[in-house]
């Protein structure tokens, strides 16, 4: 009897341990999870309508979505959750934005929400009435030096920019930065339902060292990069002189590795052959051998 008696404590003992030992595992894996669990907390409080358009995009956003895995709508949600527990601002923006943000910097939460606050920051102080007057930038747009009309055969906005037309501005750099931002903005409201990037034509035509604005080039560059990601879809560098291969290298080094791969060089016996695989012919400039004629885009 005592024999029995002590197998079967044994036996409820054993139970009991293993009982404990799986309390301990799991209190553990929570405790481990705890900071993606908060961030899903608080991405399930938001409201149903923010949630209804995070989980599940509607309507023109469905085409854009529909090239996202479930792994990146996962952390759209997680980013989102984040961003906004630092600022509240971050509930006013689209979550295509956030993936935007995200697919610069390889999906990697944490850079990619850096990125965003840093960008907030940055519009909130450089752009405080949400858009630029022409009246700020009134040297620049007297130049006439962007155009934009016509979208390329994805739908993208077209947009030439003629380097031999800017000048340095004399009153400092933050006139023509202004004038980069108030363009983009112009292109991106050109942008139809589900389409988030443009076509960029760079007409390198008669540039001289007179045109030669490094500082400039470098700011736009970085407002492009940091402040409007995964816009550019495309840009064509043309009729570009020796000359201008100069300072391009020097320029070079500050482009990013996802922008880099977006530049194309294009040799001018090969101009309107290359222009028509992107932009159908009714859609192409005239001035490169299309039938659409150019648009400041002041008035775009």
């Amino acid at each position: 009897m005592l024999s029995a008696f002590t197998s079967t404590w044994k036996k409820q003992n054993h139970r009991l341990l293993s009982v404990r030992n799986q309390a301990l595992l799991s209190l553990r894996k929570t405790k481990e999870e705890r900071p993606v669990l908060l961030l899903r907390h608080r991405f399930k409080t938001m409201d149903s309508n923010s949630e209804q358009e995070a989980t599940m995009p509607q309507d023109s956003t469905d085409v854009a979505f529909k090239d996202s895995t479930d792994a990146e709508l996962s952390k759209i949600r997680l980013m989102r959750a984040l961003v906004e527990s630092r600022d509240p601002t971050s509930k006013e923006v689209d979550d295509l934005m956030i993936r935007r943000f995200l697919r610069a910097r390889n999906l990697d939460v944490e850079k990619a929400s850096a990125m965003f606050l840093k960008y907030l920051k940055w519009k909130r102080s450089f752009v405080p009435n949400g858009y630029i007057s022409p009246s700020e930038i009134a040297q620049d747009i007297a130049q006439d030096k962007v155009y934009a009309q016509g979208v390329d055969k994805k739908g993208r906005p077209i947009t030439v920019a003629f380097a031999a037309k800017h000048f340095q501005c004399k009153n400092g750099s933050d006139g023509f930065k202004r004038y980069v931002v108030f363009a983009l903005e112009k292109l991106c409201s050109r942008m139809p339902p589900g389409q988030e990037k443009f076509l960029a034509i760079a007409d390198i035509k008669g540039w001289g060292y007179a045109n030669s604005d490094f500082r400039g080039y470098i700011n736009a560059l970085t407002i492009l990069q940091d402040c409007y990601p995964e816009r550019l879809g495309k840009m064509f560098i043309v009729h570009a002189p020796n000359m201008f291969m100069k300072i391009w290298k020097m320029i070079y080094p500050f482009i990013d590795d996802n922008t880099k791969k977006k530049i194309v060089f294009v040799e001018n016996k090969k101009l309107k052959s290359t222009l028509l695989e992107e932009i159908d012919e009714s859609q192409l400039p005239d001035i490169y051998g299309g039938q659409m004629p150019l648009v400041p885009i002041q008035d775009s």
